[in-house]
């Protein structure tokens, strides 16, 4: 046990909501040290996977693409008892990421001693010293001229509140106001739960690590893929094409679905002109590309690593030169639609135009459910994670709004 104080513990958590109690999690935490003094010491954060969706994603920033990446909150809880144990925990709105904290721990059968009464809440103590600034993290920071870009990012923030705890305890003085608090902390036992060892996560990691689908299918001798192999990759591709973009689960599916069918990455270089031959075939079916057509033959051969010539080459083709035929995803009037996430406009005008079109919202996904519409495509919700299981196309909103017109 220590011989005296530690010093704080500064804390931020991003959430999927406000209510700890009932299904909203921790997706990201922020932890600074900081000696009684004022001394920032060290930091450490990561991105934590909720195993749902993500919420108000346009408030935290966070992708489902980069969470997925993520360890689970009890991978690190280990890691947090040891950055918490023997501090005085300190963060703005204190009973909020407390409340938090608290819960991921009871999920996993542990008790934290985290309490507001042995914290400082930095909200809650601008009262005291920065009388005339408001409540939120931003204008308090303002009024003491700490610097704040990158706002709602975990250890942004925690970063911003151990400055302003520097900045309460040099008006403090020597009267050192929280030294009970301190010493109180010293003394207060935690559950043993030993560290994982789990790496730290942070924002962008999946542009890191994913890159382009096909940089991850192996190598072999060129071959002929059977029939029957190139029919099932096609139609998997088509469907993940629906909304014009590749999202990061659609990507993984394309690779699993590559391997499992043995083909390589020549193999998809044919079968991706071939693709693109066949959407040229139909968009010359009336003896005129339009501009929209043509754009989106470019945005094919480009979401697909083709060189710009590829477009040219596919509308130039030798009609004799017959491309596979390809069984475009369309909807039919009643089909099934299930809608997920936080989307701008809200769900239910979402819902009311899929009906206006024809279709019918539903509430849950069942295979006779024909599309999900997600505000995030990598979202880690149930409904996209059942989705995935019975292979139904997920498409953004916007995706969507285009499909019905």
């Amino acid at each position: 046990m220590a011989n005296g104080p530690l010093g704080y513990a500064v804390i931020d958590v991003e959430t999927t909501g406000l209510s700890p109690g009932r299904h909203d999690r921790v997706i990201e935490i922020g932890v600074v040290h900081v000696t009684p003094a004022g001394e920032v010491t060290g930091e450490w954060a990561t991105l934590v996977n909720p195993e749902r969706d993500l919420g108000p994603q346009r408030i935290h920033g966070i992708s489902a693409a980069d969470a997925r990446h993520a360890p689970a909150f009890a991978d690190v809880a280990g890691t947090v008892v040891e950055l918490l144990r023997g501090r005085v925990a300190v963060a703005h709105n204190l009973s909020f990421d407390l409340g938090f904290i608290s819960q991921e721990f009871a999920r996993l059968g542990a008790a934290a001693p985290l309490r507001r009464d042995l914290g400082v809440c930095t909200m809650a103590e601008a009262i005291r010293y920065l009388p005339q600034a408001p409540r939120s993290l931003a204008a308090c920071c303002a009024v003491a001229d700490i610097s704040l870009n990158g706002h709602h990012d975990a250890l942004i923030d925690a970063r911003a509140c151990a400055a302003l705890l520097r900045h309460y305890l040099d008006l403090a003085g020597p009267a050192a106001p929280w030294q009970d608090l301190l010493r109180i902390a010293v003394q207060t036992p935690w559950p043993h739960l030993p560290p994982t060892g789990a790496p730290c996560v942070p924002r962008g990691v999946s542009a890191d690590r994913d890159g382009h689908f096909l940089a991850r299918i192996v190598d072999r001798l060129p071959r002929v893929p059977h029939p029957a192999s190139a029919d099932s990759y096609l139609a998997l591709l088509d469907q993940v094409l629906l909304d014009h973009h590749i999202s990061a689960a659609e990507a993984d599916a394309l690779v699993a679905l590559a391997s499992d069918l043995g083909l390589s990455r020549e193999d998809l270089d044919r079968l991706h002109h071939d693709y693109l031959t066949a959407l040229a075939e139909a968009a010359l079916a009336d003896g005129v590309v339009t501009v929209a057509e043509r754009r989106e033959l470019d945005l094919v051969a480009e979401l697909l690593d083709l060189p710009s010539t590829a477009v040219d080459a596919a509308l130039t083709r030798p009609r004799d030169e017959k491309a596979p035929a390809v069984s475009r995803f369309r909807l039919a009037p009643g089909d099934l639609i299930v809608f997920t996430g936080e989307m701008d406009g809200g769900r239910d005008s979402w819902e009311a135009r899929a009906r206006q079109a024809g279709y019918v919202p539903h509430p849950t996904v069942t295979k006779k459910v024909r599309l999900l519409v997600a505000a995030d495509p990598d979202t880690l919700s149930g409904k996209a994670r059942k989705a995935r299981a019975y292979g139904l196309p997920i498409v953004t909103p916007d995706a969507f709004g285009c499909m019905i017109g």
